[in-house]
């Protein structure tokens, strides 16, 4: 799609009905620091605001924003944090195990799957309009990650409750809206409830040409959620039975240390025996007839040829 196809899907409003569908699906289905992606700076209380503007489609990609499912928990001191294989509808072993543990009855294994669920993100481009904690990141294009939170934010903007309320796609360079993000500290968690759309308004007041350059520069959704973002399924396993400290894991890994072990004790005694054999055969050498250098050289290499036969 060319950004003239972009304005006229805007024009015509055929892009909303497919977002919504979209967003609902995603909605109900049960990166180390990415330096693209905004950051939204709090003060001591945990308070924080910013204006932004979520953007269209990148080029090439059909949907505006992505989702993502991680696992991310501590055990003994060891971390699995990884991303979960269900975001691409693949089978993941965490959440096979979590199924177990919460249909065992048990309130305590209940309790051991709720701390290892799967978490989910939603990540899309947008313009910062205002960013008082870091003025330098205004007029850019970053990524923002968001939870479920600012995501039912955007389907209430697409869908109002009301029928007076306007229609709005937030996606939108024309008939979109300015979002203000607030967040501040709730029961020690952070707290998105105040964010509000602003009303209607062109970005960039609907200069074409400014659109379509800030259209080119929005990063790729789609690799974040890449195939060769996940482990494949024989290493998710293996990294969750380390943190879980099984049996099968900690065998592998002492396999491991023992060989090491053995391949360094096997070398060193090599290593000795090389060193006999060539004193030996120096000492021989000195109480026989000398040879000139060539066949000195070349009796020295047959020497050493049948040794190591």
């Amino acid at each position: 799609m060319n950004f003239k196809e972009l304005k006229k899907q805007s024009s015509l409003g055929s892009l909303t009905e497919k977002l919504l569908k979209e967003a609902e699906k995603m909605g109900s289905n049960s990166t180390g620091d990415n330096p693209n992606i905004f950051k939204l700076e709090t003060d001591k209380a945990g308070n924080g605001r910013a204006v932004i503007r979520f953007l269209p489609s990148p080029p090439n990609e059909d949907l505006p924003f992505v989702k993502l499912y991680n696992h991310g928990f501590q055990i003994n001191g060891r971390w699995f944090i990884e991303n979960c294989p269900t975001t691409l509808g693949e089978e993941c072993c965490v959440c096979a195990s979590n199924s177990t543990l919460w249909n065992s009855g048990l309130d305590s294994d209940k309790e051991i799957a709720r701390n290892r669920k799967r978490k989910l993100s939603y990540y899309a481009n947008v313009y910062i309009v205002s960013n008082p904690s870091d003025p330098s990141l205004e007029g850019q294009v970053k990524i923002f990650r968001f939870g479920a939170k600012v995501f039912d934010k955007i389907k209430s903007a697409m869908k109002p409750e009301f029928e007076d309320d306007p229609v709005i796609d937030p996606f939108d360079f024309w008939g979109g809206a300015n979002f203000r993000l607030r967040v501040k500290q709730v029961a020690g968690y952070p707290n998105y409830d105040d964010s509000v759309f602003e009303s209607p308004s062109p970005l960039l007041n609907g200069d074409d040409d400014k659109l379509e350059s800030l259209w080119k520069t929005e990063f790729s959704l789609q690799e974040l959620v890449s195939r060769d973002k996940f482990k494949s399924p024989e290493d998710l396993q293996k990294r969750l039975d380390f943190v879980l400290g099984s049996k099968s894991a900690i065998s592998a890994i002492r396999e491991q240390e023992d060989d090491l072990e053995l391949y360094s004790e096997k070398s060193s005694k090599e290593d000795d025996i090389m060193k006999e054999l060539e004193a030996s055969y120096s000492k021989s050498k000195s109480n026989s007839i000398e040879l000139n250098e060539d066949e000195d050289e070349e009796d020295a290499l047959s020497f050493f040829s049948k040794l190591a036969e």
